[in-house]
């Protein structure tokens, strides 16, 4: 038996009013996976458990069997994992996003946050940000005296570890979540502790701002990477053994450090795929390829697509029905065919990991579809894959219990 665990980062939305007020879901031509939906059972899952963040850090790791509620201690010690990066006790990991703040002389609390990730910015150009950040002799002592460093990615998505940390009554915000508004409500606060993040923040605005890279960016009709922005914050984590919990091994394929990081932190293998960008433009035949051949080294594989989360977030509901759509015919479809002609019995559980809102832009930690499918058996119940569907099947309250339900470990509940 073959256990395939496909999550479409964000897909999962509310009634859309360009759309009719139907879903994207609802909307998307997904005819393999309304197939396995007619064949198998639809439900719904809470995968975010208040008062937890209503985001991938929580969901992804109720999806892969960790309670959030005993296991999350932040999102980037998750990240840190898949990048190999040791935290020694005291300290703490930040996601340090590349961002766009607003043009203008005001200051950075006055700017608008218009994008969470520079545009979604190539990685040369990020790697290239960053070291005119990092070589700007002001800002590289205030680093220091932060007892802080930061690992550079070839994506907006940077990484940094503070030394002898304590965050203890310190707020950190997502910058997706509040893209268009100014960033002052949402900067680091809490306690005087805040002010050192907060301050390396404006310092980085001020340096980035009008900088030689950041210009060009500007020239070529780009959004600029003017500024950081410290977020996720969190302490080392341990996590169960999957093949203890579960007897198998497996592997994950994503273009996200977050989900890598939590499959690695629970002994799975992590495969990147060159191309792999997390956007629309990702190499969907490469994680294709990635998928098949791990299906047929494990018994379990996470397939994990990120661009209907990042289209939402930009602003692109056409995107986001491509990436739905393309997750359907460039991932699922090829793969379950070839499953099928190898004579591969199969279970699959796909779901959205949380709602990515088309009218926000940012996460909600509402109850999302699941579906599970089993390729030996005709649940003859019929029906499609989208929200309304999740809603009218079975209830699950706990997302840490679905790969219960996908190894066969407990039977759905009616």
């Amino acid at each position: 038996m073959k256990y395939l665990l496909v999550i479409g980062d964000g897909m999962a939305d509310n009634p859309v009013p360009e759309l009719g007020d139907r879903t994207p879901l609802a909307c998307a031509s997904i005819p393999t996976i309304d197939c396995m939906a007619a064949r198998g059972t639809v439900g719904s899952v809470v995968n975010c458990p208040p008062p937890l963040p209503a985001g991938s850090e929580t969901a992804i790791l109720s999806i892969f069997g960790c309670d959030p509620r005993e296991y999350f201690t932040g999102r980037s010690p998750m990240e840190a994992a898949a990048s190999g990066i040791v935290l020694s006790p005291g300290d703490a990991a930040f996601r340090c996003n590349l961002i766009t703040l607003e043009d203008g002389d005001m200051p950075l609390e006055e700017r608008r946050i218009l994008s969470h990730s520079a545009g979604s910015i190539d990685g040369p150009s990020a790697l290239e940000t960053m070291d005119a950040l990092l070589g700007d002799a002001a800002f590289a002592a205030a680093l220091k005296d932060a007892g802080m460093e930061i690992h550079l990615f070839p994506a907006f998505r940077q990484l940094a570890v503070q030394h002898h940390s304590d965050l203890t009554g310190i707020r950190f915000t997502p910058p997706h979540d509040h893209l268009g508004e100014t960033a002052g409500p949402y900067l680091p606060q809490g306690n005087d502790r805040a002010a050192v993040f907060a301050d390396l923040m404006r310092l980085a605005n001020r340096v980035l701002d009008h900088h030689p890279v950041t210009e060009r960016r500007r020239q070529a009709g780009k959004l600029p990477a003017n500024g950081i922005w410290f977020w996720a914050e969190g302490t080392a984590v341990e996590l169960p053994s999957f093949r203890g919990q579960y007897g198998v091994d497996g592997a994950v394929i994503s273009a996200v450090p977050l989900c890598h990081g939590i499959g690695v932190l629970r002994g799975l293998e992590m495969v990147e795929v060159l191309g792999a960008t997390g956007e629309l433009d990702t190499n969907f035949e490469g994680k294709l390829e990635a998928a098949w051949e791990k299906l047929n080294q494990y018994d379990f594989v996470c397939l994990h697509l990120e661009a209907p989360d990042e289209c939402t977030h930009n602003g692109d509901l056409p995107g986001k029905l491509q990436a739905i759509e393309w997750l359907d015919s460039r991932l699922v479809a090829p793969l379950l065919s070839r499953l099928e002609a190898a004579g591969m019995d199969h279970r699959v559980l796909l779901l959205s990991d949380h709602k990515t809102l088309t009218a926000t832009r940012g996460h909600d930690g509402d109850p999302v579809p699941f579906l599970l499918y089993d390729s030996r058996r005709d649940s003859r119940r019929g029906g499609v894959y989208d929200e309304a569907a999740g809603e009218a099947g079975p209830f699950l309250e706990r997302g840490c219990e679905l790969l219960d339900l996908l190894f066969e470990k407990r039977i759905l509940p009616e």
